[in-house]
């Protein structure tokens, strides 16, 4: 038994990396897929969003003097590598997926629209939802959070490097404190990097709970599904 039957999974890009300094990581994305295919044989109906921070990210493009514009839209086309070689390493686990795209890329993808989304899920298929929300000057935070509203998800599940959400920056303070459950409120007051702004609102009036957890140790996944307190809960 799983607490979620359906969930919206959040991935970094820049886990992608693994020990690398840039791009995939074969190993990493192999435990990605392993992890995501536990879940998926236990019922659990998964829709997935991934960051190009590994390749490409449009903000910190534009302060390199690209165009803001182009910048992100490049970031777009970044997500769309990572989600196929997730499709690709998914598939080679014996999983179904369809890669969903926000803009028109056939036939790398489909266009994304909600129902075929549903439908896609309801038959098994792990969706996976690339190129943002498909407009500049938005993050794949605040596109995680669009997909998870619009998929009726029962939870997003931000899968970081960090196993939760803590009073400081825990790699850089080692006096913060980590906290086991906090409010959409109170993530906004303290100013938490927890996700963006635009993301945490969203969230916050659709009432969809944001889970924070260490996905790059192998296993998390699974553990959060079964219950096992091991992240950070936001909700109202």
């Amino acid at each position: 038994m799983t607490q979620f039957k359906r969930i919206l999974l959040k991935l970094s890009g820049e886990s992608l990396m693994g020990s690398q300094s840039y791009g995939i990581d074969p190993q990493r994305l192999q435990e990605y897929a392993e992890q995501i295919s536990q879940i998926h044989a236990l019922g659990v109906q998964i829709g997935i969003v991934i960051g190009g921070g590994n390749i490409f990210r449009g903000l910190s493009g534009s302060q390199r003097g690209f165009d803001r514009v182009k910048g992100d839209q490049m970031g777009m086309c970044a997500t769309v590598i990572n989600s196929l070689a997730l499709s690709s390493a998914l598939e080679a686990q014996g999983v179904k997926t369809r890669v969903m795209t926000a803009i028109r890329m056939e036939p790398i993808g489909e266009l994304y629209t909600k129902w075929k989304a549903i439908d896609a899920l309801e038959q098994g298929q792990v969706c996976i939802f690339s190129a943002g929300t498909g407009n500049p000057y938005f993050t794949t935070d605040t596109g995680s959070s669009l997909r998870g509203i619009e998929i009726e998800a029962d939870v997003m599940l931000k899968g970081t490097r960090v196993d939760g959400i803590y009073t400081a920056d825990p790699e850089k303070d080692p006096t913060a404190e980590k906290f086991h459950d906090i409010s959409y409120k109170e993530v906004l007051e303290r100013g938490l990097k927890v996700m963006d702004l635009t993301a945490i609102c969203m969230c916050q009036d659709n009432n969809l709970p944001i889970y924070v957890f260490n996905m790059d140790k192998v296993g998390n996944l699974q553990r959060v599904m079964q219950g096992e307190q091991i992240g950070t809960l936001v909700h109202p």
